[in-house]
This record gives C-alpha cells, sequence and structure tokens, in this order.
C-alpha cells in the first residue's frame, strides 16, 4: 500500500516575523542562484505574515500576491521590496564568497 504524504508548506511553521527572518535569511544564503525558491520562500513568509494584511500593506491584490509567489510566478522587483517591507525586512548587499561569485568576461 502506497503511503501518502500531504505537501510541505514553511508557512506553517513560521509563527513570528524572527522565525520569517531567520527562514528567508537561510533560503537567500543557500540559494543565491536560484530565484525560483527564492520567490516560493518569500511567498511562504507571506503567507505565514497573512495574504490578506500583506495585501493591505503593499497595495497588492491577495490574487496577486499568491500567482507572483507561487511555483510558477515571477514577481516583480517592485513586488518583491513591498512585500519584504511588509514582512519588516528590506535587501541588503553582502559580500559573497569568491567561489560563488559569477565571473566577469575579459573585455
Amino acid at each position: 500500500m502506497a503511503e501518502k504524504f500531504s505537501k510541505y508548506d514553511a508557512a506553517e511553521f513560521l509563527r513570528t516575523p524572527e522565525e520569517i527572518r531567520q527562514f528567508l535569511e537561510i533560503v537567500f544564503e543557500e540559494n543565491l542562484d536560484d530565484h525560483v525558491v527564492i520567490a516560493n520562500a518569500i511567498g511562504a513568509a507571506t503567507r505565514a505574515h497573512g495574504m490578506m494584511k500583506t495585501a493591505r500593506e503593499t497595495g497588492l491584490t491577495r490574487e496577486g500576491l499568491y500567482k507572483s509567489f507561487s511555483e510558477n510566478g515571477n514577481p516583480s522587483f517592485a513586488a518583491v521590496l513591498k512585500v519584504l517591507k511588509a514582512l519588516g525586512l528590506g535587501l541588503k548587499p553582502v559580500t559573497i564568497k569568491k567561489s560563488a561569485r559569477p565571473r566577469v568576461a575579459a573585455e
């Protein structure tokens, strides 16, 4: 008999703003090159924060948030910034390990 598993949703386990911050920090650090994973993580954080609440705070629609931060979504940079601000977060450039930096072609 095959086992049935429910889909894991990180939003169910993110209860505080600090847990949301730590979750996103880890996801960003470990998935710097994967915009889909990062968008999905922001979506999970948004669901944990509350979609209606985030929609009110950002001026975006609840439906638009779900669509933008879904598995197949492609949120605009403006939407990312608005959602992060609603979560009480921002973006901060940090130095990455040299081996992780993309190579720039010599001219």
